[in-house]
């Protein structure tokens, strides 16, 4: 005998959803099957394409929209360290191109706003830097730190730059994001040393 959606015998219904390759047996969730991937995904179909480089099933919002990166859901979410590729939970795609979970990823916006493995930000933050640039305008720094000067490597961009300190953030020259790092010790310049 071999698996199938009905009984022979009394033709009872397994499940509103069979599919002969996996055998799985569900209820109606508008599943499909895709060869690619080599698994059955909840769709509908029609709302989903497989890109072949990132070799997982998205949305069709995000065909030609999205950053590829070669089997990345071939690899754990990084929030919860469970399967991203077989996963029932949906995988949410970051600008960078890295996969968390959905789930893991709204759990994630409400501690920060980084990818938490290249530390690209993981939202437009556009709103938020114009924000700071107010802080940062209105926040005076001591006397001590007025004029010192420091290193930033730009998590965004990955561009260099030397700007001025401020407890609140430093803001990269090249793309005005604020989430940046400090890559260098902090001096004064040049004519006042």
């Amino acid at each position: 005998r071999q698996a199938q959606q009905s009984c022979e015998g009394c033709h009872s219904l397994f499940g509103e959803y069979y599919c002969g390759i996996c055998h799985l047996f569900d209820r109606d969730k508008k599943q499909y099957h895709c060869a690619e991937c080599g698994i059955c995904r909840i769709g509908p179909k029609e709302d989903f394409f497989h890109c072949s480089k990132c070799n997982l099933c998205l949305s069709l919002s995000l065909q030609g929209k999205h950053k590829c990166i070669e089997n990345v859901s071939r690899q754990d979410c990084p929030i919860c360290l469970e399967d991203i590729h077989t996963s029932r939970v949906g995988a949410h795609v970051l600008p960078c191109g890295h996969l968390l979970h959905r789930t893991c990823y709204e759990d994630m916006l409400k501690e920060g706003y980084r990818c938490p493995l290249c530390m690209h930000s993981a939202l437009d933050m556009t709103r938020y830097w114009r924000q700071l640039d107010d802080e940062v305008a209105q926040t005076p720094m001591p006397t001590e730190y007025q004029n010192m000067m420091v290193e930033i490597l730009c998590n965004d961009c990955n561009a260099r730059s030397t700007v001025q300190f401020h407890l609140l953030g430093m803001k990269c020259t090249n793309c005005q994001s604020y989430n940046t790092a400090q890559d260098g010790k902090c001096r004064l310049p040049v004519e006042e040393q």
